[in-house]
């Protein structure tokens, strides 16, 4: 193993800095900053950031197969046009919960763009339970929801032979397995693969590498985790030096730099000047593993 090196390459003082995404065409990373209500796009070629301010909290972002891309936006999917800062609503869920909002999502290898539901938080982490739901948005723009009660809809991945789909609902402290039928987006068959200890505190979101192995980012734990989903061990721990890590994806040249997000919500000033770059985006190198690109949205 090659020794593990952490810095901050961006700092956006994000409010709650989440979906890190790889776009391979613009040599970038994109992520959103939920409370701060912006999508970002950073360059690591330049070092140049941009932002695109939007009208609700925006929870998610992803590549789309015709070009630009899709957010989950309060309880809307929508489009994305970024040269044009354009956003038009495909669909709202969650009608009759005006106080819900999405949060993390992320599309399946087949297209299909994976998002759940919350209630608004009062504080970070405190929250009305049980009132978010999963869903799925299709190509052809339909929606399906698998199921309700959910408290944080958090992370997400698949396996690499696509029969599993991992999700996280933070405040059960779980990373769950479900078994995943490709053709038809259909999951069934929940269950626990990993139970957080007290330390890792409140799981986040989630990638998978190319060895099939789960990266964690532990909010408030300050870190990252890598699972074995076959064996339900935890492989190896990477700390960084903000508390409220958020997610994580691969992505760079080859997929072997790893990007994790931060968040300063929540953090009083004493809390901030013992952690001035929370808020900001971190690159991990020197993990030996590389990632899997991510997938876009057909629709």
């Amino acid at each position: 193993m090659s020794s593990v090196r952490i810095e901050c390459v961006a700092s956006p003082g994000c409010r709650i800095g989440e979906s890190p995404v790889w776009d391979e065409s613009e040599g970038a990373l994109l992520f959103v900053d939920i409370a701060g209500r912006r999508v970002w796009r950073w360059s690591p070629a330049g070092g140049h950031s941009r932002a695109i301010a939007v009208d609700a909290p925006v929870s998610s972002v992803a590549l789309r197969k015709s070009g630009d891309y899709v957010i989950t936006l309060g309880t809307r999917f929508a489009a994305l046009k970024w040269e044009e800062e354009l956003v038009t609503t495909i669909t709202q869920v969650d009608k009759d919960k005006p106080n819900n909002r999405f949060n993390d999502g992320k599309v399946d290898p087949a297209g299909r763009y994976f998002a759940g539901t919350m209630a608004e938080e009062t504080q970070p982490a405190v929250l009305e339970r049980r009132q978010g739901s999963l869903y799925t948005l299709f190509p052809d723009r339909s929606v399906v929801k698998h199921f309700d009660q959910v408290d944080i809809s958090n992370g997400l991945d698949w396996s690499l032979d696509h029969r599993t789909f991992f999700y996280i609902d933070s405040l059960s402290y779980s990373v769950d397995a479900f078994d995943y039928d490709l053709q038809t987006g259909n999951i069934g068959n929940r269950r626990s693969i990993y139970k957080l200890e007290k330390e890792e505190s409140i799981p986040d979101g989630m990638c998978i590498d190319t060895e099939g192995k789960l990266w964690v980012a532990c909010y408030d734990g300050g870190r990252v985790i890598r699972l074995d989903p076959e064996t339900g061990k935890r492989l190896q721990t990477v700390k960084l030096p903000v508390d409220k890590t958020t997610s994580c994806c691969f992505g760079g040249r080859d997929y072997s730099e790893m990007y994790v997000t931060t968040a300063s919500d929540g953090m009083d000033k004493e809390w901030l000047s013992r952690q001035p770059q929370a808020g900001g985006i971190f690159k991990i190198t020197g993990l030996g593993v590389k990632g899997v690109p991510p997938y876009p949205f057909a629709g």
